[in-house]
């Protein structure tokens, strides 16, 4: 005996938003923009999603998890809906996006080195006084 789905065939915005982990403004916006298919609409005008909208959903928010723009997601929905298309475009598009993150993490790193550097001087340089004479601050006008 086959075993039956415990997931129904529509699934209201809100259980769709519960089995993915979003919010329902988050699944109109990604309708909105395009990343979602329109859901068929039942009396009321009540959006109706398909059980593959799920996976949909999840594979957009866990790509959004990863830091890619819409438009890096976007691309990614359209390689795994056009079956013609090698998938070494998301290597490629991966590849951009680490390059990116380890760009990023280089500047936070120089920032974080520049702020212990403020704090410094604020611990030596603080006198309690008035902040116009403050000269930590006065220094950051340099």
């Amino acid at each position: 005996m086959p075993l039956l789905s415990t997931m129904p065939a529509q699934l209201r915005i809100g259980d769709l938003a519960q089995r993915t982990g979003t919010t329902p403004p988050t699944i109109r916006y990604y309708e909105a923009i395009g990343l979602l298919p329109p859901p068929t609409r039942q009396g009321g005008g009540q959006r109706r999603y398909e059980t593959a909208a799920v996976r949909r959903l999840t594979f957009i928010r866990r790509c959004r998890e990863f830091g890619f723009s819409i438009e890096q997601v976007r691309e990614l929905v359209r390689l795994i809906d056009d079956e013609q298309r090698d998938c070494s475009a998301a290597r490629d598009i991966g590849r951009d996006h680490l390059e990116a993150i380890r760009r990023r993490s280089a500047e936070l790193r120089a920032l974080e080195r520049e702020m212990a550097e403020f704090v410094d001087l604020c611990e030596t340089g603080c006198a309690g006084g008035p902040g116009s004479a403050c000269v930590p601050l006065q220094a950051l006008t340099r």
